[in-house]
């Protein structure tokens, strides 16, 4: 409070950074057909390249499952381990380059994106200890969590072999979330397109060419990732879209300001992790209940539905995480207030039409997974709770992208928390097994935990000061200027 100008309000800071203009006119006019335009031009490419990116560990799992039914179910359990203590952490922590890069580019501040990248590289390595130490333990881990033992030695063999891979993934992020923040979405999805083209017949190869089975699955993912690296590697240094951005490697520069990176990482990746273990609590309740091989298998259709159709949310997510955090860095606060108005639009248009889809879908929708009509009828039954799931989803995934843009990570992990531990699993255990209404229960019980987030979410998206916003994110950006001088 003592340097706070006396009738002002503002720090030395603010009084300093460059003047934020309200552009009260760009809200107040009709509908924005800029705007949207805008939005689906990044979200597109980045929702094709999310699709493309997951596709490399899917070929895995599909051309490991002519090898026999002990490998599928081996490598199946291998992928969602490695996903759930790996791949997402690390996903989750490289979303804090959202707020720092899209700021420091909206400000005009380009010279720092390649700071915080190769921070964000330092920091995510570090994270990577204790993750190879989980994948190395992995069949033990397993089968203290009651896995089956044949089916957990296969998985911790193929969980060991996938460890080269973080060496790829790692850069892999950082590379993504450093050009899709200066909104250059069409390299990744040029790259990512490239990396699933070779992967393959790379993974087909080492499969069964090599005779390395299941080894030589995991060892194509890392083979892919580093294509996929490589290229955008070379598009960085190449590309004159990146010539202010990217001046090449500091270790004075990635080794500075680690613990502040660290401090935005922890709840950007605590925000995306405490969803995605929710739905993974779903699948170890669904074996505990009457008739576990029938629940587990529609819990699997449901949850690899949810997953292929999270990918268009996913997109917008970080369409508006961009959009948010260059306006705010801009120190364009009513141009942030309209994007996200855009969308929400756009949220509740793809939402409604996919939920109404997959809703009329659902008594055929099943046998894209089994031929067994038991569990195409229990799919259709299941499906118009897992439409209302997906259309609530939707929504409160763009709102998590106006949280990143804003840099409100810390608020989006403790609202997952919340919703989902003290709320949506305690609900669906009552009612899947108190009052037995199994698999469905479980769903429903999400649900409340969705529509209560989403609630809280719209009620700070109301709320949020922009122009208080765009000030801290000017702040910020001059701190990291002055600490880089």
């Amino acid at each position: 409070m003592d340097n706070m100008q006396p009738g002002t309000g503002a720090t030395p800071l603010q009084e300093h950074a460059p003047a934020v203009k309200v552009q009260s006119a760009a809200v107040d006019g009709g509908f924005p057909i800029a705007e949207v335009k805008r939005l689906l031009r990044l979200a597109g490419p980045i929702i094709f390249s999310c699709l493309l990116m997951n596709l490399v560990n899917v070929v895995s799992i599909m051309v490991v499952g002519h090898l026999g039914e002990l490998p599928l179910a081996g490598v199946s359990l291998a992928s969602s381990f490695a996903q759930v203590t790996g791949y997402i952490v690390l996903t989750g922590m490289a979303m804090a380059l959202d707020t720092l890069c899209g700021q420091a580019f909206g400000a005009g501040q380009h010279g720092l994106l390649g700071a915080y990248k190769q921070r964000a590289m330092v920091v995510l390595a570090l994270a990577c200890v204790p993750i190879v130490a989980l994948w190395a333990n992995a069949p033990r881990i397993l089968v203290l969590l009651g896995q089956d033992h044949a089916i957990a030695a296969v998985a911790g063999e193929y969980a060991r072999w996938l460890i080269p891979s973080l060496a790829a993934y790692v850069p892999l992020l950082c590379h993504v979330r450093f050009l899709q923040t200066q909104s250059l979405v069409l390299p990744v999805l040029a790259s990512s397109g490239a990396a699933v083209l070779c992967h393959v017949p790379v993974c087909w190869a080492m499969v069964y060419k090599t005779g390395m089975g299941t080894k030589g699955a995991a060892l194509s993912n890392a083979i892919s990732y580093c294509v996929n690296v490589a290229l955008l590697t070379v598009y960085v240094r190449l590309s004159n879209s990146c010539k202010s951005t990217w001046t090449g490697f500091s270790a004075r520069e990635a080794f500075k300001g680690l613990r502040q990176f660290a401090m935005l990482a922890m709840p950007s990746a605590m925000m995306i992790c405490l969803e995605w273990w929710a739905f993974e609590v779903l699948v170890i309740l669904s074996g505990l209940l009457p008739n576990p091989q029938l629940e587990t298998s529609v819990m699997s259709i449901c949850l690899n539905t949810a997953a292929m159709l999270y990918m268009i949310p996913l997109g917008l997510c970080y369409s508006i995480s961009t959009i948010v955090s260059n306006e705010l860095g801009a120190g364009k606060p009513q141009q942030a207030k309209l994007a996200v108005r855009v969308v929400m639009y756009t949220a509740i248009s793809e939402g409604l039409v996919i939920a109404l889809t997959l809703f009329l879908l659902r008594h055929v929708w099943g046998y894209m997974y089994s031929d067994k009509l038991e569990v195409v009828s229990y799919t259709a039954r299941i499906t118009p709770v897992l439409s209302i799931a997906f259309f609530m989803g939707g929504l409160h995934s763009s709102l998590t992208g106006v949280l990143t843009g804003c840099g409100k990570q810390k608020i989006g992990a403790g609202l997952n928390l919340g919703a989902f531990y003290l709320l949506g699993i305690p609900v669906a255990v009552l009612l899947a097994f108190v009052f037995h209404l199994n698999g469905m229960g479980l769903w429903l019980g999400i649900v409340c935990g969705s529509f209560v987030k989403l609630v809280v979410l719209l009620c700070i998206a109301w709320c949020i000061d922009w122009e208080s916003e765009a000030f801290k994110a000017k702040d910020m950006v001059c701190i990291s200027s002055l600490a880089e001088a």
